[in-house]
């Protein structure tokens, strides 16, 4: 059908199809397969009706003279077409039409698994179908006669493009063919699809080393054209609240770097005030400061010192998501494909979305950081010696001082929303909590008020000495009151606890005990059972306490003696001191517990728990 004057009516369908096949045969690792001079070997495509594709429900199958057999019913969009026409040509790449090979149905699906989980890594277009985000790295072969015995899985049987028919058409390439334009058509062909795939993909591979080498200067710094500079400049010049950190942060775009540590976009380095970024993935410039915001806040929020004693890659991945919502929120950038984002978590904190991460291992070990399946994104290398110690002093400095200033200016001008659990962190950085002691005093004050001086002429003054002749009244504590100011201590004396540790939280209990008149303590010593010490004066817990035991690690014995003791308070609080490595407890009074930096519970307390550091 036509319009007035014999104008065609484009057919949009047939646009985004062309659309498609100019993106992926412009690619490079597809230039010597679509540039080739044997014969009759090309890639092309046939836009035509086919019914037989269409009943199978398929969208396209490949020959093995590179001719793409499409469905032009197909309902796809054009990046669809693009994975489409790459999971064909990639199918000649691989070998999988050359002669001699089976293609049976478990030939055929190992095939197209191969081909799928490649393209996870080429990310060209999107699939029109899922795709399992997980797919098995088994050899090709072994998967294949493996299901010629078992049977293809359902969730791996539908990962190719040609429906029931299959991708592969094994028939005869078509002799009519004409020869493409300016070939001879006697030419013989003498290289293999893969060998000429293999052409294309050293192509790609050296021009993306060289735009690599060209990002950056022969001085060593950025381009300043590049989108990494680009962003940078951004923060600085917009956006004020992570502006004096963008200028603060150095940003190293080395090729060779990205692939000895595996960095797959991006990585920061807090001690030494770097991002890395990898030059050989490119992104537009919202993308790059999406990246380069997370990447700061990283260090700015200080997530590679708070892990304490949670599994430092799933920490990463739940501050993942946390700065991913945020800067979501906060219309920082766009966010790029395949990134941690869940808008479920909205307005959890990062050790909130850390427990939830830990009832389901098995799935969020799967999921990658910007560094990649498996790797942090936050660097933990060692410091090395006192310069680089004072280094990484001065670069906490400058983050707590750079993101304070930045939230100050920010809210004073009205910049935009920012999430209140950003906000409180930066807060919270600005405002560091206090030490274990000082928490541990506050701790004492809850339950032990400082007694008042109450005096008595039942009992004299003795510090009148130099006027004997004038009665005073003497400081009286009731008795009553004595009885009731007490505390129990459970001490972990097991094989795994360390002495200075005991040391020092028994210390700190007594100085402290002595300092609100509490005059004894019930001390229960445990390991592989417990041993009742009974009440102790405060003044000897720390000093002349003989520590027995040191066998297993068994603390419920010890908090059920004392919950049960008929001479123990009924609202006496319990102090637990222990290393973590213990049973799991459940304590049904007032309770807290003393523990190494590091140490980790087998469970989630109830009370306070204080580190000593």
């Amino acid at each position: 059908m036509s319009r007035r004057g014999g104008e065609k009516r484009k057919d949009p369908r047939k646009e985004a199809f062309d659309a498609a096949v100019q993106a992926v045969f412009g690619e490079r690792i597809f230039s010597a397969m679509r540039d080739s001079p044997h014969g009759d070997r090309w890639l092309s495509t046939d836009w035509a009706e086919h019914p037989e594709l269409g009943r199978a429900r398929g969208w396209a199958r490949v020959r093995r003279d590179g001719r793409i057999t499409v469905n032009r019913n197909a309902p796809a969009e054009p990046a669809e077409w693009i994975w489409v026409l790459t999971h064909c040509a990639l199918h000649l790449g691989f070998g999988h039409l050359e002669p001699g090979r089976r293609a049976d149905h478990a030939a055929q699906a190992a095939a197209c698994l191969v081909v799928a989980r490649f393209q996870q890594q080429l990310r060209l277009g999107t699939p029109p179908f899922q795709v399992p985000a997980d797919l098995p790295g088994t050899d090709e072969d072994r998967l294949a006669d493996l299901w010629r015995d078992t049977g293809v899985p359902p969730e791996y049987a539908a990962l190719g493009c040609g429906g029931a028919l299959g991708d592969l058409d094994v028939a005869e390439p078509d002799e009519t063919r004409p020869p493409r334009h300016l070939r001879q058509a006697t030419s013989v062909p003498t290289l293999t699809w893969p060998e000429l795939f293999a052409i294309g993909l050293a192509a790609a591979a050296t021009a993306a080393v060289e735009d690599a080498g060209q990002a950056r200067r022969p001085d060593g710094e950025i381009d300043p054209d590049s989108p990494w500079e680009k962003a940078r400049r951004w923060f600085v010049s917009s956006y004020p609240l992570l502006g004096a950190l963008a200028a603060g942060f150095r940003i190293v775009a080395d090729a060779e770097l990205a692939r000895a540590w595996q960095i797959s976009i991006a990585a920061v380095d807090a001690a030494a005030g770097e991002i890395y970024v990898n030059p050989l993935r490119r992104m537009p410039e919202p993308h790059c400061r999406f990246v380069l915001a997370h990447e700061m806040l990283h260090a700015a929020l200080r997530h590679g010192q708070r892990v304490g004693p949670r599994d430092p890659y799933l920490w990463n991945i739940a501050t993942d998501y946390v700065i991913n919502g945020w800067l979501v929120q906060m219309g920082v950038g766009e966010l790029p494909e395949d990134v941690l984002y869940d808008p479920a978590l909205k307005d959890h904190s990062s050790e909130e979305v850390y427990d939830l991460i830990t009832a389901n291992l098995r799935r969020y070990r799967k999921l990658a950081t910007l560094r990649g399946r498996g790797l942090g994104d936050m660097l933990d290398r060692p410091v090395g010696g006192a310069d680089e110690a004072r280094r990484a002093g001065d670069v906490d400095d400058f983050c707590r001082r750079a993101l304070a200033g930045g939230l100050a200016y920010h809210e004073q001008h009205g910049r935009g929303y920012l999430p209140a659990g950003l906000v409180a962190e930066i807060r919270v950085l600005d405002n560091p909590p206090p030490p274990w002691d000082v928490q541990l005093a506050r701790w004492f004050d809850r339950y032990f008020t400082p007694l008042e001086p109450t005096r008595s002429y039942a009992r004299a003054s003795r510090r009148q000495a130099a006027t004997p002749d004038i009665p005073r009244p003497g400081r009286v504590r009731p008795e009553l009151v004595e009885k009731q100011r007490t505390f129990g201590v459970v001490l972990d004396t097991s094989g795994s606890m360390n002495h200075e540790l005991m040391g020092r939280a028994l210390g700190a209990i007594a100085a402290y005990a002595l300092a609100r008149d509490v005059p004894a303590a019930r001390v229960v010593f445990c390991d592989a059972a417990a041993y009742d010490a009974g009440y102790l004066p405060v003044e000897e817990i720390a000093g002349r306490v003989k520590v027995r035991g040191r066998g297993g690690t068994e603390l419920q014995p010890g908090i059920r003696l004392l919950e049960r003791a008929e001479d123990f308070p009924a609202d006496g609080p319990i102090l637990i001191i222990t290393d973590g490595d213990c049973d799991v407890l459940r304590v049904r009074r007032e309770h807290a517990y003393l523990m190494p930096e590091r140490g980790r519970l087998p469970f989630t307390p109830r009370g306070e728990v204080f580190r000593l550091r």
